[in-house]
């Protein structure tokens, strides 16, 4: 069974403005609680254990958080390895810096700022060779990468597309076999000026090695301040259908 999870946390958050100033977005409470102890209490009861941190802005507040609330996790600063955001930055960076930590295992990669279902993390257990790719339908999928598949595999992930060409989108969960680790030197900045987690990703799915499933309960990003009333509505619903 897969228990190591890569989890992303080093960014900031500017989109949730003087909210962030001061931490990361990821400690920002949401009933009462920093919205990362819902991502990490989801995990656990999925089955998960085994926490890889990757930090940056405010180096040190994870630490504090995960002695606050009782969690462990080893803890990766990503400014410390790499260098400073200015000088290298994007998704495949946490990646880059825990290839020595999690070695020949497969894992979960997720990002500290998305919010899945228990359940789903649970249908990421896929111990076999192939990476897979989190996919959901969408109604708008102009504003998400968008999974070109054939079949259950994975052909390619074409960003932000200007005209329709699928509505089947990325999701930011995955299932990593030690393989993405040799990929991740072979990339280059995109357009943006980034290392991107979809480029090493392609890669993969050019060797048809990456296979995509398709989420049952949707997920929540964490990204403005309106995210906090969205999050905290729908876990005071969810709390409210628990079966006692």
């Amino acid at each position: 069974m897969i228990k190591t999870v890569v989890i992303a946390a080093a960014g900031q958050g500017t989109r949730m403005k003087q909210l962030s100033k001061n931490k990361s977005k990821h400690l920002i409470k949401v009933n009462e609680k920093p919205f990362l102890t819902y991502v990490l209490d989801n995990l656990l009861k999925a089955g998960y254990d085994d926490f890889i941190l990757v930090e940056g802005f405010c180096a040190g507040l994870m630490e504090e958080f995960l002695k606050e609330y009782g969690y462990k996790a080893r803890v990766v600063n990503q400014f410390e390895i790499l260098g400073p955001k200015e000088k290298i930055y994007g998704t495949a960076c946490p990646l880059m810096c825990v290839k020595d930590i999690v070695g020949k295992k497969d894992f979960i990669s997720i990002y500290g700022d998305n919010l899945y279902s228990v359940d789903d993390l649970k249908r990421m257990q896929k111990e076999d060779n192939f990476n897979y790719v989190a996919g959901l339908v969408k109604e708008h999928p102009e504003k998400y990468g968008v999974l070109i598949t054939e079949g259950d595999k994975l052909k390619e992930i074409i960003e932000k597309p200007d005209h329709f060409i699928g509505n089947l989108i990325n999701t930011g969960l995955y299932k990593f076999t030690p393989d993405v680790f040799e990929k991740l030197p072979l990339i280059k900045k995109s357009s943006r000026g980034e290392y991107e987690l979809t480029d090493v990703i392609s890669l993969l799915a050019k060797e048809n090695k990456v296979k995509v499933i398709k989420l049952n309960d949707g997920w929540m990003d964490f990204g403005n301040p309106g995210d906090i009333r969205k999050v905290s509505t729908f876990l005071k619903k969810r709390d409210k259908v628990k079966p006692k």
